[in-house]
């Protein structure tokens, strides 16, 4: 047998074998039995599609009737519908200038209104204002539910995000998604100087860099043959995750400046949804610390954690070389995203919450 098929087939029995054990955990996984109400729910989706599936999914298993709208039709949709609740999903950038007035009315139709940030921090120098157009605030930012109610909301909660089960979930991939380390995100500028440092150890190994902006780094040249520049679908994101031995997660910074309108300086303690659905995936993720993740996940138990450039580096290598112990963590962080991370949890939080 040539060495190039016996790559293949031990890639393929690996393969075989990591698919199977994540097949095993999730069949030891209690069903979800969520209570229904008997309330309507119109829901105005962000275009944020892995986020909005799992909300909409839910919200159509939980509630007597769920509409979606597009920002653009929400009040005509909600004139024509008369919900008891208009749930807004983060309410910016695809979002019309006269967004908040168009909710103002509909709360003067006696309609209660919330609204779910989840871009928190970043973006505050918006949602400062648009917040108090709301009956009810939720936010996946510990940090943001003090700020919220400081300029003048009077129902804030935390809300943290989560996966949606029929997105992020196992499969069986080609060699073409597989890969050692995998990073899928904008390079935000700590994540460029992140892999700056990175680029001579990552010479030897099979990489996959995505996402947009790449070209800020100053070892590009190095770097370049790992890059897959501009947009990666949620499908694609997913077969990545599932293929690649090792996925790293480092979130975004908070500071106020080119990629932030936080002029406030609002710091960031909450995990981002991509913490959610590397583990619904059934993937070892590497994560930095953020101050909540020790309430969703267990270090060095169901997720791995680094706190500089040489640690990661030191279990990257560690764990490419121990494959059972990489993959009972990958698949402990399988169960505990899919036991206790799911939409149908949020919203059921949400719903509780809201009326």
């Amino acid at each position: 047998m040539s060495s190039s098929s016996r790559d293949g087939y031990q890639a393929g029995y690996f393969e075989g074998y990591r698919f199977g054990g994540c097949q095993a955990v999730l069949a030891r996984i209690p069903p979800q039995s969520p209570s229904k109400r008997n309330v309507r729910v119109l829901y105005v989706p962000q275009n944020f599609e892995a986020i909005d599936r799992g909300v909409t999914a839910a919200l159509s298993e939980m509630t007597a009737e769920c509409i979606v709208a597009s920002p653009e039709t929400m009040l005509e949709a909600t004139i024509a519908n008369r919900p008891d609740l208009v749930l807004v999903m983060n309410g910016l950038h695809v979002f019309p200038d006269n967004h908040a007035e168009h909710i103002q009315s509909i709360r003067e139709m006696g309609i209660r209104t919330a609204i779910w940030f989840v871009d928190d921090p970043y973006f505050t120098d918006d949602t400062a204002n648009l917040s108090r157009a709301f009956d009810v605030v939720f936010t996946h930012e510990q940090s943001c539910v003090e700020f919220y109610r400081e300029v003048g909301c009077p129902v804030v909660h935390y809300l943290p995000l989560a996966a949606e089960p029929s997105v992020f979930r196992p499969l069986q991939t080609s060699k073409d998604y597989q890969f050692d380390v995998c990073f899928i995100g904008n390079a935000f500028w700590n994540r460029v100087e992140m892999f700056d440092q990175m680029a001579g150890f990552l010479q030897d190994k099979k990489v996959l860099i995505a996402g947009g902006h790449w070209d800020r780094l100053s070892q590009y040249d190095q770097l370049s043959r790992f890059i897959r520049n501009g947009w990666v679908a949620v499908e694609e994101t997913v077969s990545y995750y599932n293929g690649s031995k090792i996925v790293v997660n480092l979130h975004r910074p908070t500071t106020a400046g080119q990629d932030n309108r936080n002029m406030r300086d609002i710091t960031g303690g909450s995990i981002n949804p991509r913490t959610y659905e590397i583990g619904g995936c059934g993937t070892l993720q590497i994560t930095d610390v953020r101050g909540d993740l020790l309430q969703y996940y267990r270090p060095g138990y169901d997720i791995e954690t680094f706190q500089n450039v040489q640690e990661l580096q030191d279990k990257i290598d560690y764990y490419l070389k121990h494959e059972k112990e990489r993959q009972a963590i990958a698949w402990r962080c399988l169960r505990t995203t899919r036991q206790y991370h799911t939409f149908t949890n949020r919203i059921e939080r949400l719903l509780a919450a809201a009326f």
